[in-house]
């Protein structure tokens, strides 16, 4: 229904947060991407996550020690597919969700180790336009250290 799907897309655009990591691995390719939709709620307050998690029908909740509690939807095809349906409705992480929507396409086919330098590097590009977009308590990684993850320093 499409008011639920507005609602869900306001609610993401106050409370929410689009995350795209690298996160570095002791494995031969050394490296992983995750990309994480994230919603956040006073835990007085967090019968409405529950309601989201109940429409879009995926998604684990976690109650932190600092009465936050989060919603959390991870993997590509999943993220892909929410954001395609919220899309006409995100009025304030467009620059988050458009770019979270172009590496989804890139990486939701399963084989990411055959990623070329070319989609690498939009890849980081991408990754630095949603932190540069998001409100940020903590320093993310910077383009060196990614490309350095992924292997893609002379």
């Amino acid at each position: 229904m499409s008011v639920d799907k507005a609602y869900i897309a306001g609610f993401l655009d106050g409370d929410g947060s689009l995350m795209l990591q690298i996160k570095k691995l002791n494995t031969v390719r050394g490296y992983r991407f995750m990309a994480t939709i994230c919603l956040y709620q006073d835990s007085r307050h967090d019968e409405t996550l529950y309601w989201i998690r109940n429409i879009l029908g995926i998604g684990y909740i976690s109650k932190r020690s600092d009465s936050i509690t989060e919603l959390r939807i991870n993997g590509f095809t999943t993220i892909l597919n929410i954001l395609i349906e919220l899309r006409p409705f995100i009025r304030f992480k467009k620059i988050q969700s458009e770019a979270m929507i172009k590496a989804c396409r890139i990486l939701r086919n399963g084989n990411r180790s055959k990623l070329s330098g070319k989609k690498l590097l939009e890849l980081v590009n991408l990754v630095l336009a949603i932190q540069n977009a998001n409100y940020a308590t903590r320093r993310k990684k910077n383009r060196e250290e990614l490309l350095k993850t992924l292997g893609l320093t002379p």
